[in-house]
């Protein structure tokens, strides 16, 4: 159900929702041979993918949000301060509780806005005892070993604008990705830990905007990527509703 669709007299629908989805997007560089949009189509893609036997309401997908110092210095990335989003969402999310739906899905698209979100689901938590956030990034819905199957060769695919990411959007959109034979690739830096760790730099090391083995991207892998991240995000809704 598309919460953009729902009438004035028809609100009762929107209070009975078992849940809503807040998509969350971008509007950022992701290399020449990708959108602008990457972030708000997978935001949107998978936001329409979620089972509608579950008994959602999907709102509007955000499209402006804070971007990385590392994709900020490209021409067509548009940031807001990272207050400001803060700020936006928690007003997004006490304005969906007080139409009466206590669980939010932020499905999230962007690498930018997983601490912000996780700050916003706190924060509204604290206010609203009895609200529940789940807070869903699209590309952990596949398991980071699964390259081999997906079709990968010498890389998990994994990074902004890369192999990973660009198939997928072209899965739900195999206009938008154009990738030249002579387009720049970047092979995978080593890990530093096998411990997760976050590591923020200006300008990552095989880098220009994005990263990655481009030449890789295929809607074939897309599908098999959007398959398996979608009965897996399918699959932890019904388990977060059920308890």
């Amino acid at each position: 159900m598309n919460a953009s669709d729902i009438h004035g007299r028809d609100l009762k629908t929107l209070e009975q929702a078992a849940f809503a989805v807040v998509p969350l997007g971008s509007f950022e560089y992701h290399g020449p041979h990708s959108p602008l949009g990457t972030d708000i189509v997978l935001a949107d893609g998978f936001a329409k993918v979620i089972d509608p036997s579950l008994g959602g309401v999907v709102f509007p997908t955000v499209p402006y949000t804070a971007c990385p110092g590392k994709t900020n210095k490209y021409k067509g990335t548009i940031s807001i301060r990272p207050n400001i989003i803060q700020e936006y969402l928690i007003d997004i999310a006490v304005g969906i509780i007080e139409q009466g739906i206590k669980k939010i899905i932020l499905l999230n698209a962007h690498d930018g806005n997983m601490g912000v979100s996780r700050t916003v689901a706190e924060y509204v938590t604290g206010k609203y005892t009895d609200a529940s956030f789940l807070l869903v990034n699209w590309w952990q819905m596949v398991d980071i070993n699964a390259a081999v199957d997906i079709g990968f060769k010498g890389t998990k695919g994994r990074g902004h604008g890369g192999p990973y990411e660009m198939s997928a959007v072209k899965a739900f959109r195999p206009d938008l990705v154009h990738v030249d034979t002579d387009d720049e690739e970047f092979k995978e830096v080593p890990p530093l830990s096998s411990y997760p760790y976050i590591l923020v730099e200006g300008t990552p090391k095989a880098w220009d905007g994005y990263t990655g083995l481009i030449q890789q991207t295929s809607y074939e892998k897309g599908k098999k990527i959007v398959e398996k991240a979608t009965a897996n995000m399918n699959e932890l809704i019904k388990n977060w509703l059920e308890n």
